[in-house]
């Protein structure tokens, strides 16, 4: 049996994370902290997903701050919606059709929609093909969508080297 050795930097990071804590370097925290990190990697490894290459580092930041503004401006409308007269809320389910396969990335735009207020994801069908939302205003599901496909979906794709359909 051979162990498949974890890549560096998250060893680095954990190691770092222990120093951190202990609030020291002497050599044997260093070397537990190497020991440690190096063997919660290798048991973690299960259940971590290998994330697409970042193709366009900039992009990611600008969605970053897109998903900010969002969740701001949601907010808002949240909160005009549940403030004013009944007659304007309009729940229900959308199904959005998927373009993106990978399911590192399938899973972030399933939380950047529930970071949304007004909008959670609900699931995901078997194919991973539709993507199930419920959204507080689904008057216009066309425009809501629409809207995630532009806003989210299309420039994850941009941003990660990853396959379509």
């Amino acid at each position: 049996m051979s162990i498949n050795w974890p890549k560096p930097f998250p060893v680095f990071l954990l190691t770092l994370m222990w120093l951190l804590l202990n609030n020291t370097l002497s050599l044997g925290h260093i070397l537990l902290g190497l020991i440690l990190s190096t063997v919660i990697c290798i048991l973690c490894r299960n259940f971590l997903v290998d994330l697409p290459p970042l193709k366009k580092p900039f992009g990611l930041c600008v969605f970053v701050i897109r998903v900010f503004f969002d969740v701001v401006l949601a907010n808002l409308h949240v909160a005009r919606l549940v403030l004013g007269p009944e007659k304007n809320l309009h729940p229900g389910f959308i199904e959005v059709p998927m373009c993106i396969k990978d399911e590192f990335l399938l899973a972030t735009l399933a939380c950047v929609v529930s970071l949304t207020p007004g909008t959670v994801s609900a699931g995901l069908s078997a194919d991973h093909t539709k993507l199930l939302i419920h959204a507080l205003d689904a008057s216009q599901p066309e425009t809501l969508i629409s809207d995630i496909k532009v806003r989210y979906e299309a420039p994850l794709m941009e941003i990660f080297r990853c396959s379509a359909t």
